[in-house]
């Protein structure tokens, strides 16, 4: 969702994303720029917190799954013909973007649809275009590939008119159907199932003594609003001390990050043993002022993502360098399901309602994959479809 310069490979492209994306945002939502709060207390209580870290214990064993069965639609209706979609894509650059892309057009192969896929190049007039021509072509359905739906409400509205179903990929907050606008469904994960669990893995790892710093882009209310319940759930814990709130604008993060990270390690040395941070991208920013202290990429301050799992953060996680964990999205399965969802909006029935739990990659469980794909959902969908 969401520069060049010599990093892990991939991480130009995944910044360039994200800073197209949220650079969108930001011209529509102000910008509050950066700003680093927080106490200089003890990072260790007496007693950390036993019941509060026993719970984190249970969720992260949970998350940290990969075998877990799928606990999506097992019924639905017989996949329908001759069906043409639209992926509008906010940039194709955007590594989230372009992996739901991909398992949208893996999934009409089966069901026998025709994709198209419209890239809006990560900029407002770009995006509005790519709409206009999506609404053209009278296609079934069109996807709202990662961008903000009222900004291209004029669009939106001509789609509705037309009875095209729409279905949200990250186009709005939470998932499931939407009337203003007016979404057949959007597909996410839970933000704050995305949130607490990155809190929890802090608390867990940590057992429950950690000096954490917590990341985030305070000039979109969608990031900030994670941010803060990623604050809150470490608050739950006694023995967790939140060393500072560091507040970076997303386009802003290659230069300041560097600055911030060498700032906090002055401040806080050894007491900073954890950091969240609401976009992976934050860590590769940091990466090299870790390396200018001689910090190991495999020690602390223990780092974890709370936010899409690009390419270059499974990189980072693999080769332990300066990131221990993410939370990302199943962007295949993703795909999938989108294509579900329009079978059911075609057949008349409702949305399914489905919801992919959250999943924390670390080296020990990714087996060196670039992404998190779970298990089952290709099975259950070909199943429901009859193909």
């Amino acid at each position: 969702m969401h520069c060049n310069r010599k990093a892990a490979p991939g991480v130009g492209k995944a910044r360039s994303a994200a800073t197209a994306l949220l650079v969108a945002a930001t011209v529509l939502a102000g910008c509050e720029r950066g700003t680093s709060t927080g106490p200089e207390g003890s990072t260790t209580g007496p007693s950390g917190c036993p019941s509060v870290t026993a719970r984190a214990h249970a969720a992260v064993r949970q998350a940290e799954k990969t075998d877990a069965p799928w606990n999506g639609p097992t019924s639905g209706p017989r996949a329908a013909s001759g069906k043409t979609i639209v992926y509008v894509a906010q940039t194709m650059t955007n590594p989230g973007v372009a992996g739901a892309a991909k398992g949208v057009r893996e999934a009409a192969r089966v069901i026998g649809w025709d994709v198209r896929v419209i890239d809006g190049g990560g900029t407002p007039a770009g995006i509005q275009a790519a709409m206009s021509e999506a609404v053209a072509l009278r296609p079934s359905g069109i996807v709202i590939g990662g961008f903000d739906p009222h900004s291209t409400s004029r669009q939106v509205a001509r789609a509705n008119a037309a009875r095209i179903p729409l279905i949200g990929w990250h186009a709005i907050a939470s998932p499931g159907p939407s009337r203003q606008p007016q979404l057949f469904t959007n597909i996410t994960t839970k933000v704050e199932d995305v949130a607490a669990v990155s809190a929890q893995w802090v608390i867990s790892s940590s057992n429950g003594n950690a000096g954490a710093v917590v990341f985030t882009d305070a000039s979109i209310p969608f990031a900030k609003n994670k941010s803060e319940m990623i604050r809150k759930e470490l608050a739950t814990c006694s023995g967790v001390q939140l060393l500072a709130y560091v507040n970076i604008p997303v386009p802003d993060a290659s230069s300041r990050t560097p600055r911030e990270v060498s700032s906090l390690l002055s401040r806080f040395q050894d007491r900073w043993t954890h950091s969240v941070a609401i976009n992976d991208l934050y860590f590769a920013d940091a990466a090299p002022a870790l390396r200018a202290a001689r910090k190991e990429g495999s020690g602390p301050p223990f780092n974890i993502g709370a936010g899409d799992g690009d390419p270059s953060a499974f990189q980072r996680i693999n080769s332990k360098q300066y990131q221990a964990a993410t939370v990302p999205e199943p962007l295949s399965l993703q795909g999938w399901q989108i294509v579900d969802e329009f079978n059911r909006a075609f057949s008349g029935r409702p949305a399914s309602g489905y919801v992919a739990p959250v999943h924390i990659s670390t080296a020990d469980n990714s087996e060196g994959a670039t992404s998190w794909d779970p298990a089952g959902y290709r099975e259950a969908y070909r199943k429901i479809w009859g193909t």
